[in-house]
């Protein structure tokens, strides 16, 4: 990595403004390879550099890739208008600026939510040319029919015109299945079900390509995906 000014270094880890950084500074809280910093225009290289932050050593992560296991009543935004969102539950040692939550589940919908910064990544596993699977499991008001599953793995359009790409279902029970969609148009799944004549009464996203939401995670927690976590999320099964 090339140096940079420091200020802006720390700055970029989106946890501190440059005004905070100027104030750490100024307060001789900042050092480089054991010096205290006097400016925030020395330079650095975050990958050969001892940079310690009140003490502590400073480590430079471009992005932050967070699973959040996401309960009923939260909305999938950064601004919930009033709302309580995903992005409020993040703890304070993972929220970074420019947090956002990478696709979208209802409000009464559970499970798997990706929340990160990084706009490219998200881009990419969202762009419905890149087929990235997520699976859900389903509950359903009646037993599930095997012409509409039929209808369901074939591919389905609705009588607006809408057309839903095939899926992946797996029965679970008479009114419970696991659908796995690479899509992720408005309320598809609700759509999908209720286009064969059935109504989902509980939904929950347990999967990301091949990554399955953390079952140690409670109602509400998250942690951070690890980088091979997060290769399992482009690939396919």
């Amino acid at each position: 990595m090339k140096k940079e000014r420091i200020d802006k270094l720390i700055a970029g880890s989106g946890k501190l403004s440059r005004k905070d950084v100027a104030g750490l500074i100024s307060h001789g809280n900042v050092t480089l390879n054991g010096r205290t910093v006097k400016s925030g225009s020395e330079k650095a290289d975050a990958d050969s550099d001892e940079i310690k932050v009140c003490g502590e050593i400073f480590t430079i992560k471009k992005h932050i890739y967070i699973m959040l296991n996401k309960p009923k009543g939260v909305v999938s935004a950064s601004d919930g208008k009033g709302e309580r969102t995903v992005c409020a539950l993040v703890p304070e040692e993972l929220m970074r600026r420019g947090l956002f939550p990478a696709g979208r589940l209802d409000k009464d919908t559970t499970g798997f939510v990706l929340i990160t910064d990084d706009g490219e990544f998200a881009h990419r596993i969202l762009s419905p040319k890149n087929h990235i699977d997520k699976t859900y499991v389903v509950s359903l008001r009646d037993n599930i029919e095997e012409e509409a599953v039929s209808l369901l793995e074939n591919g389905i359009t609705l009588r607006d015109g809408t057309a839903f790409l095939p899926s992946k279902i797996k029965i679970l029970s008479d009114k419970e299945c696991e659908i796995t969609i690479c899509e992720g148009k408005y309320h598809q799944i609700k759509r999908m079900f209720c286009a064969v004549g059935n109504e989902v009464t509980n939904l929950r996203r347990i999967k990301m390509g091949r990554l399955f939401l953390d079952e140690r995670l409670r109602d509400g927690e998250c942690r951070e995906i690890t980088a091979d976590e997060l290769k399992m999320i482009s690939e396919k099964e």
